[in-house]
């Protein structure tokens, strides 16, 4: 037996082979033309020995440079926050660490409890009337919000502007190409949704408009303004929101919101590389039964004991492709979780005090960078952690050079929009200090 983890031994293998009426494994291959088949070998290295396996990925993974080495003002999304200790001790008990979707109620009272409070409390962050047990990311909820929205409106055209998300604008494009309805870009005027574009744009035909407040660039967007161009025409009024900022801005759903969804990576779940993170979805009562994902109700047992159930769709509803709401088949249960727990932790006083930390911290920052010879700040418009500076040479260059410091710089906006080469999205949380910024300057000024 060569492989620990894969016992299938020559006698196991002929009995496969006899099972299905065969007695080669080529033989299995043989109605694929030898003309289009491979001939050779792959250009991988060969099997390893499980010691040396774990050598070899442990050196590799040794190359990586994580925010444990570096100081971070990386943000564009995945943001590096203080997670309580908490968390992960909640997490890491084996009956949520290994939970699966739970479909047995009898047997899944604390799992159904723990995402039936995360909707609970991102409904009261978004100000919204129901909410679903969470969703893969931001992005994905973004896509399934248009979705939901050219679904009940029968209408084929999406409205989305560039101050969202470049890669949830890419995956809205990957959906709408599949469900065959049209995705129209609105430009940005000083780094906010550009108004009077909208107002020409959005039209009878338009099944909604999508925009983020806080936006990409970090700016606060005037969703009382869209929200009257978004039901001009009796078109859904999305909103993707950073659920962090949340804690002090007024909610998308006083502003009359029919959709808000966004990533709960800032509450409690780490950066990570990049993933998993976990997606939440809220809306109206109107459209509580075509939510995506799954829902989870309180209701009571046979004895008028308290209990949870997953609510209102049947599990087929997200296995048959013809009367499925989405093709969204399961959540970020663990991450949601974990996003529970961290809220829990802070309560509402706390969340308010890292989001006002936040805010602080991000406007000293970009004050003080912007006294550098050579760094320009950009869009004079109310910001949460996130600002534009310009500087003046390649993006790229400032940030190898800041990465040979220690100091992660920003993301190069320059890759997304081509008129704003040379500026750096810069991200301050609440566990930047003064003395880091003060290096970031610095590092700026001798470059």
């Amino acid at each position: 037996m060569k492989f620990r983890y894969l016992p299938m031994t020559d006698k196991d293998h002929h009995q496969m082979l006899q099972t299905i009426g065969i007695n080669s494994v080529e033989e299995l291959f043989s109605d694929i033309p030898k003309s289009v088949r491979f001939q050779g070998r792959l250009g991988i290295p060969e099997a390893m020995d499980e010691y040396s396996l774990l050598r070899h990925m442990k050196a590799l993974s040794g190359k990586n440079r994580s925010t444990d080495q570096l100081v971070s003002f990386l943000g564009a999304g995945i943001y590096e926050h203080y997670i309580p200790s908490v968390v992960n001790h909640i997490i890491a008990r084996p009956e949520f660490y290994t939970a699966y979707t739970p479909y047995q109620p009898e047997i899944s009272q604390g799992e159904l409890q723990a995402i039936f409070e995360f909707q609970t409390m991102i409904c009261e962050l978004t100000g919204m009337d129901v909410a679903n047990a969470s969703m893969y990311d931001g992005p994905t909820a973004l896509a399934e919000a248009a979705s939901l929205a050219v679904s009940v409106s029968k209408k084929q055209k999406v409205v989305i502007s560039r101050t969202v998300h470049p890669e949830a604008r890419a995956i809205l494009a990957t959906h709408a190409k599949g469900l065959g309805y049209e995705v129209v870009e609105v430009s940005h005027r000083e780094g906010v949704t550009d108004l009077a574009e909208l107002q020409t744009i959005a039209d009878p035909q338009t099944a909604a408009v999508i925009v983020q407040s806080p936006n990409f660039f970090g700016n606060i967007e005037d969703l009382a303004q869209i929200e009257k161009i978004a039901h001009q025409h009796k078109g859904l009024f999305v909103v993707s929101a950073n659920p962090l900022a949340l804690g002090l801005l007024k909610p998308p759903g006083a502003f009359g919101a029919d959709i808000v969804v966004g990533d709960v990576q800032p509450f409690g779940i780490p950066m990570a590389f990049g993933g998993p993170s976990c997606g939440y979805f809220a809306t109206t009562k109107k459209y509580m039964r075509r939510i995506p994902g799954r829902i989870v109700g309180q209701t009571v047992d046979e004895e008028g004991a308290r209990g949870f159930v997953l609510t209102l769709q049947a599990r087929e509803q997200h296995i048959r492709r013809d009367k499925a709401t989405s093709n969204i088949c399961s959540n970020q249960a663990l991450m949601a979780l974990a996003a529970s727990v961290y809220m829990s932790a802070l309560g509402k006083q706390g969340i308010q005090e890292v989001a006002t930390l936040n805010i602080n911290k991000a406007h000293f920052a970009k004050q003080r960078l912007a006294e550098v010879p050579g760094v320009e700040a950009v869009f004079d418009q109310p910001f949460f952690n996130e600002f534009v500076i310009k500087v003046n040479r390649p993006v790229r260059e400032v940030n190898e050079k800041l990465l040979a410091q220690g100091i992660l710089a920003g993301y190069d906006l320059g890759q997304d929009y081509p008129e704003l080469e040379n500026h750096l999205l810069v991200a301050v949380t609440e566990i930047r200090t003064k003395e880091e910024i003060e290096a970031f300057a610095k590092g700026l000024e001798v470059l």
